[in-house]
């Protein structure tokens, strides 16, 4: 059986992805516990937790896009069939594509660029902020992937 390159990529974001809540939760609890029994609140550990969300989010975004599970108004969609739906399907995946490239990856990485070249940190950490943003531009090209991949899907259903 081959494995192909998309099935090893979502295991890789599903993975750092469970990585990545487990390390909140385990900060999340430090916070609390710090806070409520220690009665000597962590620093760190809200802006951790915030940039922890953040990075949780546009992977999950990501991940759930490669799974063609994000959320969706699929009325049309369900009454379509067979190349009519295709189409609809590409059409959509399309304008997902050109979102994730000018957006995400095309802006994002500006966004990127413009907070390195300031050497803008966060305030607790210290933690230069074009690493917390390079998530956006990061899941804009598995976003775009994704739609790619969906994208020739589709394109295969319409020559089948």
């Amino acid at each position: 059986m081959k494995v192909s390159f998309k099935s090893n990529l979502d295991k890789i974001v599903s993975y750092l992805l469970i990585v990545l809540m487990g390390i909140m939760v385990l900060n999340v609890t430090w916070q609390v516990v710090s806070r409520y029994i220690f009665q000597n609140p962590s620093s760190f550990t809200d802006e951790l937790s915030r940039y922890m969300l953040i990075w949780l989010g546009m992977l999950g975004a990501a991940y759930v896009a490669g799974q063609d599970q994000h959320l969706a108004i699929d009325i049309l969609p369900q009454k379509l069939v067979g190349k009519s739906k295709a189409r609809l399907m590409i059409f959509i995946y399309s304008l997902v594509l050109a979102f994730s490239v000018l957006v995400m990856v095309l802006g994002g990485s500006n966004l990127v660029y413009i907070t390195y070249i300031l050497k803008q940190k966060s305030a607790t950490l210290q933690l230069p902020l074009a690493y917390v943003y390079s998530i956006i531009p990061f899941s804009g090209l598995l976003i775009s992937y994704y739609q790619i991949y969906q994208i020739r899907q589709q394109i295969s259903l319409l020559k089948a």
